[in-house]
C-alpha cells in the first residue's frame, strides 16, 4: 500500500492541534514553537502534493479510498484535482505565517484582567482548523466533506469568541460582548447553511444511492443516474446555499464584518483567505458536477448576487471607519468577483476564479496582518486615528501600501491577473454583467488609496509619534507574503498551469463551452 499522503496531510496538524494542547499550561512558548514546528511540516507534505500532482495525469490523484459506515454507503474517500492542490497549498502557506503573526495575541492579558487566555488553546484550534479545512479540500465522498464542512465552525467559533482583538474603544467588557455577539452570529449562519445542506445531502443519497462524487458524477455522465428536473434543482440550492454563507456572497454575508472586526488580525486572516475558500471551491466541486443542468438554470440569478456584492462591498468599503471592517467588505466585493468567474461558465472565469482565489488569500493576509501590526501599536481600529505614520515607520508603511496595492489589483501584482481573467471571461458571454463589474476596480482603488492616505501620510499624530518600525518577526511574515504577489503578479504560469485541467474537467460536465469571437481572426 502506497503512503497515504492526503491523509498525512491533513492528520498532522489535527495531531499537531491535539500535541499543542496539552502542553503544560507553564510552556506556553513551547506551544507556541511545537504549532510553528507542525504548520512547517504540514507545509512541507502540501508541496510534496504539488510536486506529485501531475496536471496532465487524471482528473482525481493521489486516491485513497476505505469502507468507513457501509450500511448508508459513506466511504473515506480523497482525491485531489489541480484546484484542490493549489488550495491546499495556499491554506499550508498561510497557516505558519498565521502563527507567527499571532505569537503574542493569546499571552495572558494584565495583572487583574477577568480574562484568561490559554495560549496553547489558540495555536491548538488554529491547527485544528488548518486540519479540518486541508481534509475538505481533499473529500470526494459527499457526506465526509460534509462532517468538516461543519466541523470546522467550532474552533473557529471560540478563536473569534475567546480570543478576540484586544483593541476597542469601550473598554473590556463592551469588547467581550461584541466578541460574543460576532462568534455567534458566525456559528448561527452557517450553521443554518449547514443544516440546509445536510437536507440536501440526504436527498442526493436518496436519489443516488451512495455518496461517492465520482461514482454520481460518472452516472449522471452516462445516463445511468436521471435527477428530475426539480429535484435536481432544489438539491442545487440546498448546496448552493450553505456554500454561498461560507463564501459570503450577498445577501448572506453580514456575518463577516462582525467577525473579522472583532477577532485578532491573524483569525481575520484564518476567515477570510482560508476558511471562507470552503465555500467557492465547493461551488466548482460539488454544485457544478453534481447538478450540471442546474447550476446553468440557476447562472443568472447568481450572476447579479456577485454583481451585487462586488459593488455593494466596494461601496461600504468606502465609507468605513474601522479598518479591519474595511478590509472585510473589501474582501465581500472579492468573493463577488470569484464566483463572477465561477459561473460565467468559461475557461478564463473559472480559471480566473481559482487563481483568484489562491491570489485573493495571499493578499488579504499581506494587508490584515500588516493592518494588524500596526492596530496592535497604536491599540485602536478607527482610521481617523492615525496620520503620518509612513514618516516614523517608513517600511510599516511600505509594506502596507503593497498589500492595499495588491487589494486593487494593481497591475505587476497577482491579483491583477486572476482579476483581469474574471473580467475577460465574464465579458466573452455576458458582456452587460462584465461592464458594471469593472466599477468595482475603481471603486477598490478609492479605498485603498483614501485608507493610506488617512493612516499613513499628513501630519504625525502624537499618538503615532513613538510608533516603532516592523521588527524582525514581523518582516519575516511580511515579506514572503510581498514577494509572492510580485513573483505571481509578473508569473501566474505555475499556478495556472495547475489549475487549468481540472478548469476544462468542470466545464465538461456542466457542458459549456467558451462562446467564439464574434469578429473571426483576419488571415495574414
Amino acid at each position: 500500500m502506497s503512503f497515504p499522503l492526503l491523509t498525512a496531510t491533513a492528520v498532522l496538524p489535527a495531531i499537531g492541534a491535539i500535541a499543542t494542547a496539552a502542553v503544560p499550561a507553564a510552556q506556553r512558548t513551547a506551544a507556541k514553537w511545537l504549532a510553528l514546528i507542525v504548520s512547517l511540516a504540514t507545509l512541507a507534505l502540501a508541496i510534496t502534493v504539488l510536486v506529485r500532482f501531475d496536471p496532465d495525469g487524471g482528473r482525481y490523484q493521489l486516491t485513497e479510498s476505505h469502507a468507513w459506515i457501509k450500511d448508508f454507503g459513506v466511504r473515506y474517500e480523497l482525491g485531489v484535482d489541480g484546484i484542490a492542490v493549489a488550495l491546499i497549498a495556499l491554506t499550508a502557506l498561510l497557516i505558519p505565517f498565521i502563527v507567527l503573526a499571532g505569537w503574542h495575541d493569546a499571552d495572558p492579558l494584565e495583572t487583574g484582567s477577568k480574562r484568561w487566555r490559554p495560549t496553547q488553546g489558540f495555536f491548538a484550534l488554529i491547527l485544528g482548523v488548518e486540519a479540518m479545512v486541508i481534509i475538505s479540500f481533499e473529500a470526494t465522498d459527499v457526506f465526509l466533506f460534509y462532517i468538516f464542512f461543519e466541523a470546522m465552525l467550532i474552533p473557529m467559533y471560540f478563536l473569534i469568541g475567546g480570543f478576540g482583538d484586544r483593541a476597542h474603544e469601550h473598554g473590556e467588557e463592551a469588547a467581550s460582548t461584541q466578541r460574543s455577539y460576532a462568534a455567534v452570529k458566525f456559528l448561527l449562519y452557517n450553521l443554518v447553511g449547514g443544516l440546509i445542506m445536510l437536507a440536501a445531502v440526504i436527498g442526493l443519497y436518496v436519489v443516488a444511492g451512495n455518496f461517492s462524487l465520482q461514482e454520481i458524477a460518472q452516472a449522471r455522465a452516462n445516463g445511468s443516474l436521471h435527477m428530475a428536473t426539480s429535484t435536481e434543482r432544489w438539491l442545487f440550492l440546498g448546496f448552493f446555499f450553505a456554500f454561498a454563507v461560507k463564501a459570503p456572497l450577498w445577501p448572506l454575508h453580514t456575518w463577516l464584518p462582525n467577525a473579522m472586526q472583532e477577532a485578532t488580525a491573524p483569525v481575520a486572516v484564518l476567515i477570510t483567505a482560508v476558511v471562507d475558500k470552503v465555500g467557492t471551491f465547493a461551488m466548482l466541486r460539488f454544485c457544478l458536477q453534481l447538478f450540471p443542468e442546474a447550476s446553468k438554470w440557476a447562472t443568472p440569478a447568481i450572476l447579479v448576487l456577485a454583481l451585487i456584492s462586488i459593488i455593494y462591498g466596494a461601496l461600504l468599503a468606502v465609507g468605513q471607519r474601522d479598518i479591519k471592517r474595511l478590509v472585510a467588505y473589501a474582501s465581500i466585493s472579492h468573493f463577488g468577483f470569484i464566483i463572477l468567474g465561477i459561473f460565467a461558465m468559461t475557461s478564463q472565469g473559472q480559471s480566473g476564479a481559482t487563481l483568484y482565489m489562491v491570489n485573493h488569500g495571499i493578499s488579504t493576509a499581506a494587508l490584515m496582518l500588516v493592518a494588524g501590526f500596526l492596530i496592535s501599536r497604536r491599540g485602536s481600529r478607527l482610521i481617523a486615528d492615525y496620520g503620518g505614520v509612513q514618516k516614523v515607520a517608513p517600511v510599516l508603511a511600505g509594506t502596507f501600501l503593497v498589500g492595499g496595492l495588491a487589494t486593487l489589483s494593481l497591475p505587476g501584482l497577482a491579483p491583477f491577473v486572476s482579476e483581469f481573467l474574471v473580467l475577460v471571461g465574464t465579458f466573452t458571454r455576458y458582456p452587460a454583467i462584465g461592464i458594471i463589474a469593472t466599477f468595482g476596480i475603481v471603486l477598490a482603488a478609492l479605498y485603498t488609496l483614501v485608507l493610506y492616505q488617512r493612516t499613513m501620510t499628513g501630519p504625525v499624530k502624537q499618538e503615532v509619534s513613538a510608533m516603532p518600525d516592523l521588527r524582525a518577526r514581523e518582516l519575516v511574515v511580511v515579506a514572503p507574503l510581498i514577494v509572492l504577489l510580485i513573483f505571481l503578479g509578473v508569473y501566474p504560469k505555475p499556478v495556472t498551469d495547475i489549475v487549468n485541467p481540472a478548469v476544462k474537467s468542470t466545464l465538461s460536465d456542466v457542458h459549456k463551452k467558451d462562446p467564439k469571437p464574434e469578429v473571426e481572426a483576419v488571415a495574414k
